[in-house]
């Protein structure tokens, strides 16, 4: 089946704004993530660079700072490793679905709350000390609600689909090696 005929089944069974939404609109996000940070490299090397406030408070800053980062390492690694692992891979390994699926929700549940936490004390470590909020920016303040929101919808959504929900399995849909539509049902060789 060639390329169009793949769309045009695609789109019949999913419809257009399904396709825009979940299929192009990741490409472009991550076509502008790239571009945007070669161009900012290309024309600001010199400003690419944040304004250190360690000097201005060192306690709150060696909580809170770790805390966001390693949260949100674990969840990217966690976003990363669900999306590039296929279903089959974990099969192998003797790894029931439901296993992996409460080890990912766990774990990552638990690096998200490491994540608001740090981000927490950060956005207090701004609003409380006086050097530290002088020192800050209506991009730094833009910056937090941004990651605020972000983080904030993303865990809630993961939370309240696995206590109120069923949950979704993400690796049926839209992993490597699924090759299968979402109305289609799981098949296993």
């Amino acid at each position: 089946m060639t390329a169009s005929a793949q769309y045009a089944t695609l789109a019949a069974e999913t419809g257009t704004g399904d396709i825009l939404l979940w299929v192009a609109l990741p490409y472009v996000v991550l076509a502008v993530f790239v571009l945007g940070h070669v161009w900012r490299y290309r024309y600001d090397k010199f400003g690419w660079t944040t304004r250190s406030s360690q000097l201005y408070e060192r306690r709150l800053l060696r909580i809170g700072s770790p805390l966001f980062h390693f949260g949100i390492l674990v969840v990217l690694i966690g976003h990363i490793g669900g999306l590039v692992i296929p279903e089959s891979w974990t099969d192998a390994a003797g790894i029931s679905e439901h296993t992996y699926h409460v080890s990912a929700v766990v774990l990552g549940t638990l690096a998200g709350v490491a994540t608001v936490g740090g981000l927490a004390i950060l956005v207090y470590r701004r609003r409380t000390v006086g050097p530290v909020f002088s020192a800050t920016t209506r991009n730094d303040k833009a910056m937090y609600l941004s990651l605020t929101l972000t983080i904030g919808l993303g865990l809630a959504a993961t939370v309240a689909a696995n206590l109120v929900g069923d949950g979704y399995n993400y690796r049926e849909t839209i992993s490597p090696g699924s090759g299968r539509s979402s109305t289609s049902g799981p098949t296993r060789t």
